[in-house]
């Protein structure tokens, strides 16, 4: 994606909560149990064109991806910040967009479930109040930086996955998932988080308000 010719957003996944389960504690638990860069990992795994690629190579992606996230300096952002409701709906917790105008769009209601998530999970030492938007801004921060400037490049050469070679030359390829890796790693750095937002994104696919 890029700034000039953006034709999808960025968006910080809440993928759309089911029913309520029995089976739900227990996949949560399961995703709790994990490490940052097991869950990181699993996303690569998850995401379309890396079926099939050996997880060793892609929990090197993943660590390349946190470690770039992690290092990207906090920059002020030029988005307009727009809370809205439906995020639910759209399975989203938020979302920058970069035309017409730079534009992050917080989905309240997502966030609010989040909150409730990490009461009943007691994952406050992990994400204290109100972290869940800050962290939620400051990934949607990174997403604008590889947008417009020169960190998208600098994440390639982080990656070195290399699709061509001429001579001594060689042609970097695009990492499917590494900036949303990268965006994750950067925000619990700058937020101070005790586990990756990417643990709270990937509970929410299966949590669920009770009746």
């Amino acid at each position: 994606m890029t700034a000039t010719r953006h034709t999808a957003p960025a968006q910080t996944g809440a993928p759309r909560p089911r029913a309520a389960s029995a089976a739900a504690p227990e996949v949560i638990a399961r995703l709790e149990a994990a490490d940052d860069l097991d869950l990181a990992t699993d996303f690569l795994a998850a995401t379309p064109t890396h079926e099939g690629r050996d997880r060793a190579l892609l929990r090197a992606w993943a660590r390349a991806a946190e470690d770039f996230g992690s290092a990207v300096p906090s920059t002020p952002s030029r988005a307009r910040v727009i809370d809205r409701d439906g995020g639910l709906e759209l399975g989203l917790l938020a979302r920058y967009t970069s035309r017409p105008t730079p534009t992050v769009e917080l989905y309240t209601d997502t966030l609010a479930l989040a909150e409730e998530l990490i009461e009943r999970r007691g994952w406050r030492h992990w994400y204290p109040e109100g972290s869940v938007r800050a962290a939620a801004l400051a990934h949607e921060a990174v997403h604008e930086q590889l947008h417009h400037g020169p960190p998208k490049a600098a994440l390639k050469r982080s990656l070195g996955h290399v699709v061509l070679r001429i001579g001594r030359h060689r042609v970097l390829g695009h990492v499917a998932g590494a900036e949303e890796i990268a965006a994750h790693a950067h925000a619990r750095t700058v937020c101070g988080l005790g586990r990756s937002p990417l643990l709270l994104t990937a509970a929410l696919a299966s949590y669920g308000r009770e009746n």
